[in-house]
């Protein structure tokens, strides 16, 4: 089960304003007691969307950085983690509303803002990689961008400096992104050399928290076309066959 993420501890503890109303419209009937409940006891707890679950009187309550925390309609009891459906097979509810969400999220972000690196002939699959220059496993996908190619996979960089805006791995990123030859800056910085410090008007920002909304936590993070999330390093030929490529 998934546990409280750092941003739903930090609003327990710290606060956040809360987005939702109990007589907003968006607000699912049943759910109105449970989200005014809240707004009484935690006026600071950042909600941004509430959705019905299979089970009567649950409902899900959704954070900005995509957790999910459920409650019952009367208010009076909360819970942290992943909702599954057993039936045939075991189903995670929770990471299908996330999947989702995640597609339409990225459809958000314009193509020509990323870095993008495509296969010589034809592109089978794309996929949407969360990047960090100072990553070692990002720098070890990198290595494989021939092979990913080779096979039909067409990358699609979003920048997502994990220390943070303003941090070192910030600038170098920018500068990446403020090239003449973006793909050319970007593969030298991950192969441990310089660029010239440039800056420019650019997306990393946007990009940033476009990947804390659809919950990101490291890098690199491959997103797909349909919004599925593989955290982490995946060599070439895993990812293919993640992708129902032979």
């Amino acid at each position: 089960m998934r546990k409280l993420t750092a941003l739903a501890l930090a609003v327990v503890m710290f606060g956040a304003p809360l987005a939702l109303q109990a007589a907003d419209p968006e607000v699912p009937e049943g759910a109105k007691a449970l989200v005014a409940k809240l707004k009484a006891v935690r006026p600071d707890l950042p909600v941004e969307g509430v959705h019905a679950t299979p089970i009567e009187d649950i409902y899900g309550l959704e954070l900005p950085d995509g957790t999910v925390l459920y409650g019952t309609a009367d208010g009076r009891h909360l819970f942290a983690g992943d909702l599954y459906v057993l039936g045939e097979q075991l189903a995670n509810f929770t990471e299908s509303r996330r999947t989702v969400q995640r597609r339409a999220l990225m459809k958000t972000m314009p193509l020509e803002d990323m870095v993008v690196f495509s296969p010589d002939k034809e592109t089978r699959k794309s996929v949407y990689v969360f990047t960090d220059v100072d990553c070692g496993y990002c720098r070890k996908l990198h290595q494989e961008m021939a092979d990913l190619n080779d096979r039909g996979i067409e990358v699609r960089y979003l920048a997502y400096p994990r220390a943070g805006i303003g941090s070192d791995s910030y600038r170098k990123i920018v500068s990446a992104w403020c090239s003449d030859d973006q793909r050319e800056a970007l593969t030298k910085l991950k192969l441990g050399g310089d660029v010239p410090e440039k800056s420019c008007v650019n997306p990393v920002a946007a990009q940033y928290d476009l990947g804390r909304k659809v919950g990101i936590s490291g890098t690199p993070a491959i997103v797909t076309e349909d919004g599925q999330l593989f955290p982490g390093y995946m060599p070439a030929a895993q990812l293919a066959a993640q992708l129902g490529l032979n």
